[in-house]
């Protein structure tokens, strides 16, 4: 047993290294410390798990088989009895290998012994036994040990073997036999294919009767329950049927969206577990650990949390931190979302009532499906994972990956370890129920946006007596952590408090992990990994500076907008100054404003052409030493508050039409138009510029009014610029 004494780091400004020269820089502390985040990372020897915990794994062996599988794509299926021997059924080649003492030998097909050869034999000549296309899906062992296979292909038939192989079960409907599984009694049950039969024969094996006839295609997988109900798992409509066996009678348990139910399982509790899978789902992009997310929270489970702190090993914990202001903006966490039927596997519980929950789903084909120590374990593909699921904490980890072979096809408990199966190309392993020795974590890469100083590393973790965890890190200021401009690592440091990062100034900080121990059973565990960056002051950056009126009913408002960012995340402040063109001082408009914005009221200076100056300021951030500006000047603009003029106006008369004409003269902006009305009525009316077309400062204007009556009339004219700037006049018309 290990004991765990607590150890607390309280102060955070350990974490944060700050100059004496600057009152203020942008110190972060980013946190690794969820499953989305570890996983990002590499790992050899350890796992994580969906809590977002490291710890060492498995030990694992590969096994040798000197030459027998070299022949083989996949061992399709296990078999471990009593003593610890193995045994395994492949494909193609329908091969059976013993695996004892840690060695193979072929037990099916048996290998006829080679003819004499003449001694002028050519040996190139000699010819050798064709394979068979065969394939052992499924073995077993009967009342007397002996075992017991399933060898489909052309014509599918159950073999027994002992000094002899001798074929004890052919029928002319079963072509594949996919399950073996003997009853309380030793009677033996198959699952065939393609006519969807399941069969029974004595614990002899003999006296075949057929169980039912069900209406898919293959029955791939049985199992007991306590009641002695038969449970079958189909291909095609992914059915789970519930059989009586005496009688033949059966009823849909599940229909699953998915197309086959590959493996069931049938806990203590009555509970039936189903693994369901999609072949299509092998095309499909797999996201890492897409499993691993979890909901928010965890079950009130006797088991929740990490153990008490006792005396004898170390207990750190992380500080404290106002997360908001040290990590990114993250959305709320959810739960989450299950992948559309037939885009993902699905472990699902099921009730012997026939009630139905998802308790795990990833986007891969499930292949064998395991009940170890009240968790279940799962081989998928095409990317050769186990999954370990715990139904009631909801913990899920990827315990074995194997980097070779693309899927794990078989499995079975072989004492306390767990033999594993494996295909293209085909390999087994042995899974130890007793862990690593030694393990190391490697995360990604931690991106500070500008070269920074790191600080402090920081875990929250459990440190068993006899374990360590020893921390590396280096840095760099390129995004391939394999660029040969990275620091070298830095020499491991046992942690046993706060570690200063020793790597040089740089973008990126990586950190590596090394789990040791020396226990089988003993590991460290590491929930969360704290890591502190400071980026030195840096000068703001104006990125735009724009000016331009946005209210119509204000046309002297004018409307100055500015975008900056800063790197240190400072509060900024703007000071907005304006010069006329031609001139060399500015003058303020503005200071001390805190938001990127200000309407200027530009009555307050004549007309003419303008530039406006914004000036950013982290200072409400550092101090007068530290602080820093940037500024940006902004295109010329023009103030114009000045109605266009009138010129060179001639009114004439002859009966009973009045023609002006007029020079209408703007000093910086287009003329926009003139419009006149007759004795104050409200209708006003357009008039066009002699060429037709408003579009310089200057414009000459003939407006003629028909069809006076006899008497005094006022004619009024209306002139504007562009900008909106208005001027009226009157003249007086006398008709006789």
């Amino acid at each position: 047993m290990y004991t765990i004494k607590k150890i607390s780091f309280v102060s955070i400004a350990a974490l944060i290294i700050v100059s004496s020269t600057a009152s203020a820089v942008t110190s972060v502390i980013v946190r690794n410390k969820t499953s989305d985040d570890l996983l990002k990372g590499t790992t050899d020897a350890v796992v994580v798990d969906s809590e977002g915990q490291i710890r060492l794994a498995p030990k694992t062996e590969a096994l040798s088989f000197t030459g027998l599988l070299d022949d083989i794509w996949s061992v399709n299926t296990v078999l471990s009895d009593k003593a610890g021997t193995l045994y395994f059924g492949t494909s193609p080649a329908g091969k059976i290998i013993r695996f004892r003492d840690g060695k193979a030998d072929l037990l099916y097909p048996k290998q006829p012994e080679p003819a004499a050869q003449p001694e002028t034999a050519d040996p190139a000549a000699v010819q050798q036994s064709p394979q068979p296309n065969e394939h052992v899906y499924a073995l077993a062992l009967d009342v007397a040990g002996r075992v017991l296979a399933g060898v489909s292909g052309e014509k599918g038939k159950l073999i027994r073997i002992a000094n002899e192989t001798e074929t004890v079960f052919e029928n002319e409907k079963v072509q594949y036999i996919f399950a073996i599984l003997l009853d309380k009694d030793n009677n033996i049950y198959l699952a065939t294919g393609p006519n969807g039969q399941i069969w029974q024969l004595d614990a002899f094996a003999q006296n075949p009767r057929l169980v039912c006839e069900l209406k898919d295609k293959n029955i791939l997988s049985m199992v007991f329950g306590a009641d002695g109900s038969l449970f079958a798992g189909s291909d095609t409509r992914g059915i789970v049927y519930r059989i009586q066996p005496a009688s033949g009678q059966y009823n849909v348990l599940f229909d699953s969206d998915q197309d086959e139910i590959t493996a069931l399982r049938v806990a203590a509790d009555g509970f039936i577990y189903a693994a369901a899978t999609s072949a299509n789902v092998a095309n499909q992009q797999l996201q890492a650990g897409a499993s691993l997310k979890k909901a928010p929270g965890k079950p009130d489970t006797p088991a929740s949390g990490s153990p008490a702190p006792a005396d004898g090993g170390l207990n750190l914990k992380t500080p404290a931190t106002d997360e908001k202001k040290n990590q990114p903006a993250q959305p709320q966490p959810q739960a989450p979302k299950a992948p559309a039927p037939k885009s993902a596997g699905f472990v699902y519980k099921i009730s012997p009532e026939g009630f139905v929950t998802a308790i795990f789903t990833e986007p891969a084909v499930f292949y064998t499906l395991l009940d170890k120590n009240d968790k279940l374990l799962l081989g998928v593909g095409p990317k050769a994972k186990l999954f370990s699921i715990d139904p009631v904490s909801e913990q899920r980890l990827v315990v074995y990956e194997n980097k070779t072979s693309s899927q794990i096809t078989a499995s079975a408990i072989d004492g306390k370890d767990v033999i594993l199966a494996l295909a293209n190309p085909a390999s087994v392993v042995r899974l130890s129920d007793a862990l690593n020795r030694k393990g190391t974590y490697t995360s990604e890469l931690i991106d500070a946006g500008q070269p920074a100083r790191w600080g402090k590393i920081q875990l929250d973790a459990d440190i068993p007596d006899g374990c360590k965890v020893l921390l590396s890190v280096r840095s760099g200021n390129v995004k391939d952590p394999n660029d040969s401009t990275f620091s070298a690592w830095t020499q491991d440091t046992a942690v046993t408090a706060p570690v200063d990062a020793a790597c040089p100034v740089g973008r990126f900080c990586q950190y590596r992990l090394t789990f040791q121990s020396n226990d089988d059973a003993a590991t460290p565990t590491v929930r969360e990994i704290a890591v502190a960056q400071v980026i030195p002051n840096l000068a703001p950056r104006v990125q735009a500076v724009a000016a331009q009126k946005a209210d119509k009913q204000k046309p002297y408002a004018l409307l100055i907008q500015t975008r900056a960012e800063d790197d240190n995340k400072d509060a900024l402040e703007y000071t907005i100054e304006m010069r006329k063109l031609g001139r060399s001082n500015w003058i303020l408009i503005k200071d001390k404003l805190d938001q990127p914005k200000y309407e200027w009221d530009t009555r307050t200076v004549e007309d003419g052409r303008y530039e406006i100056r914004v000036t950013v300021s982290d200072r409400l951030g550092n101090n007068e030493v530290s602080a820093l500006t940037a500024s940006r000047i902004c295109d010329p603009i023009v103030i114009d508050n000045t109605a266009p003029a009138v010129k060179n106006d001639n009114l004439t008369v002859e009966g009973t039409v009045a023609k002006l004409t007029l020079s209408v003269v703007d000093e910086l902006s287009v003329i926009g138009k003139v419009q006149y009305t007759i004795d104050s009525d409200t209708a006003w009316k357009s008039s066009l510029p002699d060429d037709g077309v408003y579009d310089t400062t200057d414009e000459q204007v003939a407006i003629v009014v028909s069809e006076l009556k006899k008497g005094s009339h006022v004619l009024a004219v209306s002139v504007a610029d562009d900008l909106g700037n208005t001027a009226y006049k009157t003249w007086q018309i006398n008709i006789d």
